[in-house]
């Protein structure tokens, strides 16, 4: 096998497990609504294989837009083969069909971070370490996901840590 060969492989292979990836779901066990593509986990997944007209990279580009010519020409940037919030959502709803609703749920809490830049996630992941802030820093945290970042689900989980935290005396001291 050709080592360009065995490359393009390789990229066809991530490319499918990234539009196979599950989603982000809801905080405290609440589902929300799936995305209206009525789909069904034994017709349509995996979505790649099976429902690859309804997978777009963030700018727009077809699983079949990339290829390894594309991406050793420069015509596939690092940003076109990022997985989107459409994407995970459908995975989560592939997920609830077949009953793993913690994972659908995952799911969909990730479709609502990859609208918040890598570096803000990485902030904001120190910052719910114990001891690491008060109840009102989690707390303006929570609305900058919910306001700034439509993270909802997200925002409802720093809430409910920073409450927790609280009762367990793991808030850092003002």
């Amino acid at each position: 096998m050709s080592e360009n060969k065995m490359i393009e492989d390789i990229v066809r292979e991530v490319l499918k497990s990234m539009a196979g990836a599950p989603q982000a779901a809801p905080v405290a066990g609440q589902v929300q609504a799936g995305t209206g593509a009525g789909l069904c986990p034994e017709r349509d997944y995996p979505l790649a294989n099976k429902r690859p007209d309804l997978l777009k990279t963030p700018t727009g580009k077809t699983l079949a837009d990339i290829t390894l010519d594309k991406i050793m020409n420069g015509e596939v940037k690092s940003e076109d083969v990022r997985i989107t919030p459409e994407t995970l959502r459908m995975q989560a709803e592939i997920a609830d069909g077949v009953g793993r609703n913690q994972f659908a749920n995952n799911l969909r809490r990730a479709a609502e971070l990859v609208a918040i830049p890598d570096a803000r996630v990485l902030e904001i992941y120190n910052s719910l370490r114990p001891y690491r802030s008060t109840k009102q820093e989690l707390l303006a945290i929570a609305e900058e996901m919910e306001v700034q970042y439509n993270a909802k689900i997200n925002a409802a989980f720093v809430r409910e840590a920073a409450e927790v935290y609280e009762r367990r005396n793991r808030l850092r001291a003002d």
